[in-house]
């Protein structure tokens, strides 16, 4: 299949694209660069092997994705446009409203016009709110969600479910992230965040390298082991591998799929430094801080729908996920803005 990937310049969408090279098929990019960078689709290119096809446009820009409609024969979408941290939505929710809804809006009006009715959306496990069950299952209620980041999930989730609802010949697969983490092993494609990390892994690895005084960890006072926050953290890799089999819910033209994407573990905050400093031989020196808003206590799933119907599990384990993220951080101190050529460990 010829497969577009908006937002495909980004950590989840570069690795996904090597996997999707891997599984034969062909694709696109399209990225604005907002939270990426041209050079993670080089190192994607040196990894793969092959030139890697590229739009440099918003997806909100509808004559640009009708020109890239015209110009390229595409199967189906795997949609990675979007903002999506949980804090700055929280402090910036105009922002990330206007930015998710209206660049889905037209890419899927777009998709339509061309006859393109296949999309594998990039939907996250804070449509569940504080979850109604652990582990959390596809037919756990859809909750209050905590920040607008997840709001802007929820919402167009039920958008799309509206359009195939409407439309049956349209294909549609939720793939419900859990805490995405890790990077490729050969330490040239990863994580990469503008200005302060707002996720935990990036801010362990900046502050191993030296460039964070300290981590922050933010409350420990929840209902958990520890007191600091649970999450189902799976390696990137892991994750990239699920859009490839999720493919295989729209060639069974399965309609409405909705998967989890996740390990089925839960690890606390505090587990993951303690794993990061085994695993890697190192002190990451952190500091409690308090509550962050839109965090909640635990959050961990049940994968084994995407297993029975996709044949898809994660197969790494929080060591690799640490392993692989601290190669890439070392191979790239300052992430994708030094020397293109950085030195293989």
């Amino acid at each position: 299949m010829n497969i577009l990937l908006t937002g495909g310049a980004g950590y989840i969408g570069t690795h996904t694209i090597v996997e999707l090279f891997k599984a034969g098929h062909s694709v696109v990019v399209v990225d604005n660069f907002v939270n990426s960078h041209p050079e993670a689709l080089k190192r994607v290119e040196s990894i793969a092997g092959r030139q890697v096809p590229f739009v440099q446009a918003d997806i909100r820009n509808r004559e640009a994705l009708e020109k890239l409609f015209s110009n390229y024969a595409i199967d189906a979408v795997i949609n990675f446009a979007g903002l999506k941290a949980v804090g700055e939505s929280v402090e910036k929710p105009l922002e990330y409203y206007e930015n998710n809804m209206n660049g889905l809006f037209v890419l899927v009006d777009v998709m339509r016009k061309n006859n393109c009715k296949n999309i594998i959306f990039s939907s996250s496990a804070t449509v569940y709110g504080d979850p109604a069950i652990i582990p959390i299952t596809e037919d756990c209620p859809k909750g209050q969600c905590t920040n607008p980041y997840g709001w802007t999930k929820s919402m167009l989730e039920q958008v799309l479910m509206d359009i195939q609802k409407a439309d049956h010949s349209w294909n549609v697969v939720l793939l419900r992230y859990f805490n995405p983490i890790g990077a490729h092993e050969s330490g040239l494609i990863g994580e990469n965040p503008n200005g302060i990390p707002n996720n935990l892994m990036p801010y362990i690895t900046q502050t191993a390298i030296g460039i964070r005084k300290e981590l922050g960890v933010f409350g420990n006072d929840y209902d958990t082991p520890d007191g600091t926050g649970v999450r189902d953290y799976i390696h990137v890799v892991d994750l990239a591998r699920g859009h490839v089999a999720a493919l295989k819910a729209i060639e069974q033209n399965k309609g409405l799929a909705i998967y989890n994407l996740g390990t089925g573990h839960g690890y606390s905050v505090l587990d993951v430094v303690k794993a990061f400093e085994k695993v890697n031989n190192m002190k990451v020196p952190y500091v409690i801080k308090p509550r962050r808003a839109g965090d909640i206590a635990t959050c961990y799933c049940n994968p084994s729908k995407a297993k029975e119907e996709l044949g898809w599990e994660a197969i790494y384990g929080i060591d690799e996920m640490c392993r692989d993220s601290w190669k890439f951080q070392k191979n790239n101190p300052n992430g994708y803005e030094t020397e293109t050529n950085s030195k293989q460990l």
